[in-house]
C-alpha cells in the first residue's frame, strides 16, 4: 500500500475506465470529489455503484460530460439523472451482482473504497459496507482507498490486507450517518400489525426506515429473535440490549447478527465496531436464498410502492419513473417462504404520500413487477393483514380490499367486479 496525496491517488483513473464506488455509509466521497475535479481531462469514464451517499457530483454538469453512471440501484442522489437519461440502471438481484465482476461481464479498472487503518498484522476493515465490495476489489486492476480512522472495524468477510491496496489517502473524516426519524401514527399501526405476525425464535430481515423501526419497537416482549438481513440500522439496538435478539435459534451462524451493510447513527457504528456478535458478509452470502431458508421461522419484512388486486408488487418504480431498484427483496421473500415456518411480509401504509391508495386495481402504466404475485404471502397495512398464500385471484382481491383505506374500498370493489365478474360468490 503506497500512501499518496489525493491528486496522485485518483490519477490512476484514465479515460474509458470503469470505476467502482463502494457505497452506503462507506462511500469514499473524498476520492470521488477529487476525481470529479479531473473532469476536463477525462472522457467516457463509467461509474459502477449500488447505492452511494452524499451529493453525486458526477451526475451533474459539467462533470456528467466526462462521467456516466451505470448503477445497480437507483438511490436518491442519482434518481434525477437516471430518469432524465443522463445515467443508466441495471436491474439485478443483489445476490447476483458479484457475478458481473467475477465473470468479467463488467470488468473493473479501478475500485474506490474506504477502510480503517491497518492493524498490527496489516489488515484493514471495509467497515459498514461489505456487500459487493469484495468481488469488486478482487477483480479490479487498481484499488484506491481512503484510509479513515473513523471507519469501524467489523468482523466477518470485510477484511483486506494492505497489500491489496495500490494507493491510499490517509485522512480522518466523519462517515455518513442517519439519525432515526419520528414514527407517524399510521406507521406505528403498520408496525404493530406486522409485529403480531412475528413469532418467538424468528430470524428477521428488515431494512432502514420508519416501518422497520415501528416493527422493532413492538418486539420488546418477544424472545430468542435472530437477525439475518441485507442491512440494518439503529432499530435493533434496544432489542440487543434487552436480550430479545440472541440468535440462539438461528440455523445459520447461531448467536450472530448477519448482514452485508449497516447504516445509521454514530451509536450504530459504535455498536458494530469490533463486535464479534455482528458478522458482515458478502451479499452473495447474505442474500443467497439457499442460505436464508436454513434459518427456521425466517421472517422477511419488505415494503412496496403499490400492490395490485392480484398481489403483484411494485417496489422500485412509480409508473415508468425509476425510484429505487430490485435490490434484495426477491432474495429474502423467496428465502423466507422456503424456510420452515417462515413468513414473507410486505408492510406499507394504505395511502401514498399523495393520498392515493397503495392497493390498486392495476399497477401503473410502465411500473415494474418487483415481486410476482406467486411469491407474495402476507400484506400488512394499518388496517390489518391479508394472507394471500393459497388464495385464488378473487379471494386475494377481497382480502386486499379489506385492508385498503376505507376511502378507496368502494372503488376497488367496482374494479374487482369488472375484472372477476362473479364477485359476489
Amino acid at each position: 500500500m503506497k500512501v499518496a496525496e489525493l491528486q496522485e491517488a485518483v490519477s490512476v483513473v484514465k479515460s474509458g475506465d470503469r470505476v467502482f464506488f463502494q457505497g452506503a455509509a462507506m462511500t469514499p466521497n473524498i476520492l470521488i470529489n477529487e476525481l470529479c475535479e479531473r473532469y476536463r481531462e477525462l472522457k467516457e469514464v463509467e461509474i459502477i455503484q449500488i447505492h452511494t451517499n452524499g451529493v453525486a457530483r458526477y451526475t451533474e454538469e459539467p462533470y456528467s460530460d466526462s462521467f456516466r453512471v451505470n448503477s445497480l440501484f437507483v438511490g436518491k442522489n442519482i434518481r434525477k439523472a437516471v430518469n432524465n437519461g443522463n445515467a443508466d440502471y441495471i436491474p439485478i438481484f443483489l445476490s447476483e451482482v458479484h457475478l458481473l465482476f467475477r465473470k468479467g461481464i463488467l470488468p473493473i479498472d479501478v475500485a474506490f473504497i474506504q477502510v480503517s487503518p491497518p492493524d498490527k498484522h496489516g489488515y484493514c476493515s471495509l467497515g459498514a459496507s461489505v456487500d459487493v465490495t469484495i468481488p469488486a476489489i478482487q477483480m479490479a486492476k487498481k484499488v484506491v482507498a481512503h484510509v479513515n480512522p473513523m471507519v469501524p472495524r467489523t468482523h466477518g468477510d470485510g477484511i483486506i490486507h494492505e497489500s491489496e491496496i495500490d494507493l491510499a489517502v490517509v485522512l480522518e473524516s466523519g462517515i455518513y450517518s442517519v439519525e432515526p426519524t419520528e414514527v407517524t401514527e399510521t406507521e406505528a399501526l403498520v408496525g404493530r400489525n406486522i409485529a403480531s405476525l412475528i413469532e418467538d425464535g424468528a430470524t428477521l430481515q428488515m431494512g432502514i426506515g420508519n416501518i422497520p423501526d415501528a416493527v422493532l419497537r413492538n418486539l420488546t416482549g418477544h424472545q430468542r429473535l435472530g437477525v439475518h438481513t441485507e442491512m440494518f440500522s439503529d432499530g435493533i439496538l434496544p432489542l440487543v440490549e434487552k436480550g430479545v435478539i440472541t440468535g440462539e435459534e438461528k440455523g445459520v451462524k447461531k448467536g450472530k447478527i448477519v448482514t452485508c451493510f449497516a447504516m445509521g447513527s454514530g451509536r450504530l457504528y459504535d455498536f458494530i465496531d469490533d463486535n464479534p456478535m455482528v458478522h458482515f458478509k458478502e451479499a452473495a452470502y447474505t442474500n443467497d436464498t439457499s442460505v436464508i431458508r436454513r434459518n427456521p421461522k425466517m421472517t422477511a419484512i419488505n415494503s412496496a410502492i403499490e400492490i395490485d388486486l392480484t398481489g403483484q408488487v411494485c417496489a422500485d418504480t412509480i409508473g415508468s419513473m425509476h425510484y429505487s431498484g430490485v435490490g434484495g427483496q426477491m432474495d429474502f421473500i423467496r428465502g423466507a417462504s422456503l424456510s420452515e415456518g417462515g413468513k414473507p411480509i410486505f408492510g406499507m401504509p394504505s395511502l401514498s404520500p399523495k393520498g392515493l391508495s397503495k392497493i390498486t386495481p392495476y399497477l401503473k402504466m410502465g411500473a415494474g413487477v418487483t415481486t410476482t404475485r406467486a411469491h407474495v404471502h402476507h400484506v400488512v397495512t394499518e388496517f390489518g393483514s391479508a394472507d394471500l398464500f393459497g388464495k385464488n385471484l378473487r379471494q386475494r382481491a377481497k382480502a386486499l380490499i379489506e385492508i385498503a383505506h376505507p376511502d378507496f374500498r368502494e372503488e376497488l370493489e367496482r374494479a374487482a367486479f369488472d375484472r372477476f365478474r362473479n364477485w359476489s360468490e
